[in-house]
């Protein structure tokens, strides 16, 4: 597969030297989808005899990914009392504010003599009568989606102060065909579910995939030759690789922060434990050695500490432990069973899937254990996976008997919960850092 065409963004160097350079506009990413902020994003319009068609399909995945953050609301185009035609000009902010909106958005697309596409944008406080953002983005026409994607991120930071996650891909597993003989392949989509591309055929039984911090590799474990082992996929190149000839099963594979390493589990004599392979020189160190099933590892994002999941108590739950594998300790004491944890690239939180009876909900604590909070209450949500701001996770959801399995988000207030959209069935979720 090719890799993503690389971007550039520019300041744009407009001249309105009148207006305030700050505003004040902001929204509370703590609140979830309490009170979301009202704004407009009419089309970009077309620079230089270019498709209007364009501009539209930008502005239109950029509303998406706002009002699916839950903190926007934008608004319907029709209500819009002013027409853009150029975005040189200030807005009659007065005709903004009679339609409640407090943001607006405007761009133009222009098709560039070498066969490039040119995106500007704005970004404006309504209230304020100011502007608060310009930026400028060139790309190839068939990359339009990464552009309105990279347009969202920066509106979404500028206007919480925090990084936004839109220009992001989900490496998943695809599930079709009865439940008897599941058909389960993997497969990787934009953040929003578009452009869905199967990797792997479905011949062997694919899981767990997680991408590496340059989001180019994955490693998942795959039953290629009836045994399950860990495998590393070049996105790339597709090629794919066995990391290590273990004789027994190897599976739950997460990188380290630095790329550098893999932290897996792998079965001896019908013990689980936890180990780190270094993945320059191929050397294994084992970080686990109690009797009991230890799995799931996930590092912290400085990579000084791992969470995982063992048994070792009589029941799952989750323990943390020193990168090399000393202080071991138990740090989820809630009711049910605990495990899958995943350390937040915030390095505040550790989701987590609790099972309680019947049902899996997924939840979040502090890395002490302490401020727990259960965020959904479905009948069966497991396999909690970060968006790289920390705010919002995907996970899967399986319906009322293991008919179906879904990828749905939820942000960390718990409020604002969603199917994400996937062809046919879908588990597994893992979320990419930032494209760069």
């Amino acid at each position: 597969m090719k890799k993503f065409l690389v971007l550039c963004a520019a300041l744009l160097a407009f001249a309105l030297a009148s207006l305030p350079a700050s505003a004040a506009l902001t929204v509370d990413v703590t609140q979830g989808n309490a009170q979301p902020l009202p704004i407009a994003i009419p089309d970009f319009v077309p620079g230089g005899g270019g498709d209007p068609a364009a501009g539209a399909n930008i502005a239109g995945v950029v509303r998406a990914d706002l009002e699916r953050s839950g903190l926007f609301r934008p608004l319907d185009p029709k209500g819009f009392v002013e027409h853009v035609t150029n975005i040189n000009t200030v807005p009659n902010f007065q005709s903004w504010r009679s339609i409640t909106a407090q943001g607006l958005v405007t761009g133009q697309v222009t098709q560039q003599p070498d066969g490039r596409l040119r995106v500007d944008f704005r970004l404006w406080d309504v209230y304020g009568e100011s502007q608060m953002l310009g930026l400028q983005f060139f790309t190839t026409p068939e990359n339009w989606r990464r552009i309105a994607h990279m347009v969202s991120d920066a509106i979404y930071e500028r206007i919480t102060g925090e990084k936004g996650y839109f220009d992001t891909r989900i490496v998943f597993i695809s599930e079709t065909g009865p439940a008897i003989k599941r058909v389960k392949r993997l497969a990787i989509m934009d953040e929003d579910g578009a452009n869905p591309i199967f990797l792997t055929r479905g011949d062997y039984m694919v899981l767990t995939p997680r991408f590496n911090p340059t989001a180019q590799m994955i490693a998942y474990m795959s039953y290629i030759g009836a045994k399950p082992r860990v495998y590393l996929f070049d996105i790339e190149t597709g090629r794919q690789e066995m990391l290590g000839n273990f004789p027994n099963m190897t599976f739950s594979p997460r990188f380290s922060p630095d790329g550098n390493s893999v932290a897996l589990t792998l079965e001896t004599a019908g013990n689980s434990d936890i180990y780190v392979m270094d993945l320059r020189s191929r050397s294994i160190r084992r970080l686990t050695t109690d009797p009991a099933i230890d799995t799931a590892p996930s590092f912290s994002p400085d990579g000084r500490q791992i969470a995982f999941e063992s048994d070792r108590g009589g029941s799952q739950q989750i323990y943390v432990m020193n990168a090399d594998g000393s202080g071991q300790h138990r740090v989820s004491f809630g009711a049910g069973g605990n495990g899958t944890p995943v350390w937040s690239p915030r390095g505040d939180l550790l989701a987590f899937t609790r099972q309680q009876g019947a049902h899996f909900t997924i939840g979040v604590m502090r890395p002490d254990g302490s401020g727990e909070r259960m965020l959904t209450n479905a009948y069966h949500d497991e396999g909690p996976t970060w968006a790289p701001n920390g705010r919002v996770l995907m996970f899967t959801r399986v319906s009322p008997g293991g008919r179906d399995s879904q990828v749905w988000s939820v942000d960390v207030t718990g409020r604002n919960e969603r199917r994400v959209l996937t062809p046919g069935s879908a588990s597994d979720p893992a979320w990419s850092p930032l494209i760069q």
